[in-house]
Order: structure tokens, then sequence, then C-alpha cells
């Protein structure tokens, strides 16, 4: 198996600070979900009714997808198809090409991020600009997303400053997190003003009404819409929701569970164009379907992009989202690559504990940590499984099913007690790598229980 993930989480966890300060602030995130969770007494009821709306949406995806386009026409928006992200990414571009568009402003947008947008349309000459904060942050480093709600986290405000102080001109040494938000959004302000189009994301979209939701915290797609006059919209098949009364269970859980807020600071809901001004949706499959009919997987199309898999899971937390070669990282991350491609991301099947705090968390019930259990299990069959573990595998096979072996190599276990420790923790114990192998009693307790030393329950 490609170890390219525990390569770049060994990367990661060298800087011991760094480590310890992305585990608390998401760990920090996670608690307040908590707290918000144990403030809604009908939490768990919401979120099995939230997987019961999500899976019955996606079992009727026909229906629902040409219910949504109907009545997103009937209000006078353009509505586009779009197989895969080739296609996805020409629609947009002859959208702008049709408007003699040269500057795009953009809410942040995973899916975009999936059909690797910018730099397409960077290619062609079309000046891009991410308006949520963490993106803009990213893109002036010219960075990725490390988390699908929180794309800067791993980011520090002195980095920021720093990165700030060479890009914007910002004061030397300041790295007031008020000052620099002030400094961004005197920045994006003309950005906005100059903009020829603007485009979003999208959280949900409404079959009933043909709605599209889309759920900020800076009201920076309501700016990037606001002022062009083409508004585009990329939305993933799986975004659909049956109406405003299944969003109303969504609304209740995603800020929750993402960031610990009851609700997100806007909650927008775009319906038609503006007078005078056009409205683009652009419906996107990329394998959508081609889950749909995969059983064992299909729960991960429940996914509402909220990232508290992430903000729980503790490999996650201790490794950073740049370990994942899958461009979404954590649990969600780790079963969305599998499907795109097990060959080329089985390497992150191996960042998982299978501790299921991510089940326990997801708002939507996904049994994200028994997806990541069976990509393992079919790791051997793709010809990525681990040799060592193989044959690890094995051995232990063969000595718990040899009970006589077993006995002896039990009664033998408290020598390894005594042995030097240079002989336990070496290069050829990859386990024994930051952990300690715990003590050997004496006596087994089988040997005590045939002995009568344990005290049976009345």
């Amino acid at each position: 198996m490609s170890t390219k993930h525990a390569e770049a989480a060994t990367r990661f966890i060298s800087n011991k600070k760094e480590e310890s300060w992305h585990n608390e602030t998401l760990w920090m995130v996670r608690a307040k979900r908590d707290n918000m969770a144990k403030d809604v007494p009908e939490w768990e009821q919401l979120r099995e009714l939230s997987s019961q709306i999500k899976m019955h949406t996606i079992s009727h995806l026909d229906k629902y997808a040409e219910q949504f386009a109907a009545a997103a026409e009937a209000n006078g928006v353009i509505v586009h198809w779009a197989k895969d992200d080739k296609e996805h990414n020409e629609i947009v571009y002859k959208i702008l090409s049709d408007h003699n568009a040269k500057k795009l402003v953009k809410s942040k947008s995973m899916l975009t991020e999936e059909c690797h947008l910018n730099p397409y349309l960077e290619q062609r000459g079309i000046d891009v600009v991410e308006s949520d904060l963490g993106e803009r942050i990213l893109q002036l480093d010219n960075q990725p997303p490390s988390h699908i709600v929180m794309p800067a986290i791993h980011m520090t405000r002195q980095e920021v400053g720093k990165l700030f102080e060479v890009k914007l001109g910002t004061e030397k040494g300041n790295s007031d997190p008020t000052y620099l938000t002030r400094a961004a959004r005197q920045h994006l302000r003309n950005e906005f003003m100059t903009a020829d189009v603007g485009m979003t994301g999208c959280n949900f979209g409404v079959a009933e009404t043909g709605d599209v939701v889309v759920c900020t915290n800076e009201g920076n797609a309501d700016m990037g819409t606001s002022l062009p006059k083409v508004h585009i919209v990329s939305m993933g098949l799986e975004k659909l929701i049956p109406n405003h009364k299944a969003l109303s269970v969504y609304s209740r859980l995603l800020a929750r569970s993402a960031t610990g807020q009851p609700v997100t600071s806007y909650m927008s809901h775009f319906r038609k164009p503006r007078e005078g001004c056009e409205m683009h949706i652009v419906i996107v499959d990329n394998g959508r379907s081609e889950i749909l009919g995969n059983r064992e997987h299909i729960q991960t199309l429940k996914c509402i992009r909220c990232g508290a898999c992430m903000n729980t899971c503790p490999v996650y937390r201790r490794s950073g989202g740049y370990s994942y070669t899958y461009f979404i990282p954590g649990p969600i991350g780790i079963n969305l690559g599998m499907l795109k491609n097990p060959k080329e991301y089985s390497d992150n099947v191996s960042a998982c504990s299978l501790c299921y705090s991510c089940n326990n968390v997801c708002p939507a019930k996904i049994d994200l940590a028994d997806q990541i259990y069976r990509w393992r299990q079919g790791l051997d069959s793709l010809g990525k499984a681990d040799k060592m573990k193989k044959m690890m595998s094995g051995g232990m096979k063969f000595l718990f099913t040899h009970p006589s072996l077993y006995k002896t190599a039990l009664s033998m276990a408290p020598i390894v007690n005594s042995m030097p420790r240079f002989m336990i923790y070496n290069g050829l114990n990859d386990w024994g790598k930051g952990r300690e192998l715990p003590k050997f009693a004496k006596e087994s307790f089988t040997s005590m229980w045939k002995k009568g030393k344990v005290q049976k329950k009345k």
C-alpha cells in the first residue's frame, strides 16, 4: 500500500507545536458542537430525520432533479447539466466568454475545487478572485484548502499577518485579527466592485421552488451576487432536498455541526435573477450517479459538507489536511477519494483509528467508519495491501488457530519485560514509534482462572 499519507503526516507532526495547536483548535470546535447539540433536546431525532430525508432524496434523484430544474427555469434561471468536471468548466467558461467577462468573483465552493475550475479559467485569461476570507488567504499563498469549512485553519494569525504584509502591504508585525480582517475587506471591496460575473457554490437546492441556498458567515456570497449582472451557481446533484420543510431540518444541524454556531450569519436564498440580470445554475454529476448504484457506499451522498467528521477525527486533527492525497481530507474525504479512484487514493484508508467518532457526530448519520473498514478489506484485491501487515495478519491467524502454540507463546510473553529496549524499539517496529508496550503480566488470565484465583461474580 502507498505510504504517501503516512509520510506527509510524519512531516506535519515533526513540528510538535503546530501539531498541538491544530489538534486543540479543531477539538475546541468539536466541543462547541457538543454544547450546541446538548441545547437541542431533539438533536438525535433531527439527525435521524436528516438521514431519512437524504436517503429518500437520493433514492428519487431523477424526480427531484427534474422538479428542481423545471422550477428554476420557471423562475427565469438558465439551467445547465454537466456530466463531469470537464463539462462543468466548459459551461462556466462559455458563460464568461458570452459576456466578455475578464474577472470572476467567487464565494467558497468545494465543487469548483473538485473540478479544478480556478486553474482552468486562469489559463484562459480569467482573473478569478476568491471572496471567502479563508479561501482568499490561501489563494494569495497559492495553497489549496486544508478543511472544507475552515479552509485556512492550519494557519496562525502571525502567518496570515506576514502573508498580508507581502501581498496587501499591511503594517509589519501587525497580526491583530480585527486589523487583518479590515485589510482584507478593503482589498476585496474593489474586487466586488469591478467583477464582471459573480459565482457561488450551493449548500442546498430546494426542488419544490428552485431555490439555491448558500450559507456563509461573511456575506461575501451576497456581495458577489449583488453587484455583477451575472450570477453562476455551481451545484452538485446531491445538494437537492425536497422542500423548505426539509431545509428547516438542515438549517438546525449544519452550523451547529460545522462551527458550533446556532446558525450561519447569512443563509441566502437565490430564486430568480435580479431585474435585467442573468442567473445560471450548473448541476454537476461527476461520478455521483455511479455512487447511487453502490450499496456499500451510497451513504456518502448524504453528506452536507459540515466538516464535523474532520473536527472530531483524531488522525485528521494530528496530521493536518495536507497529509491526505485527496482534495477533501478526513473521514468523508477518505471515502470520496476511494470512490473517485481507489488505486490512486488507497493510502488514505490508513488514516483512521476506527474510533467511530465520525459516525457519532455526523448530522446525516453517514456510516463513515464502517465504509473505511470495508475499503480496507478490499485493499488486497486492488493490489494495495501492505505486505508487512499481510505477513503479520497471517502469523497472528496461525497463532490464534493453534491453541497449544498460543498457550506456549503466552507463557513466554513476560520475557519481553526484561529484554533490552533496543531489541524492542528499533527500525523494524513501526508500532513502537510513539507508543510504549505495556508490561506483560507474570501469569495469564486463563492460568489464574484454572487455579481458582479469579472470583466468580455471584
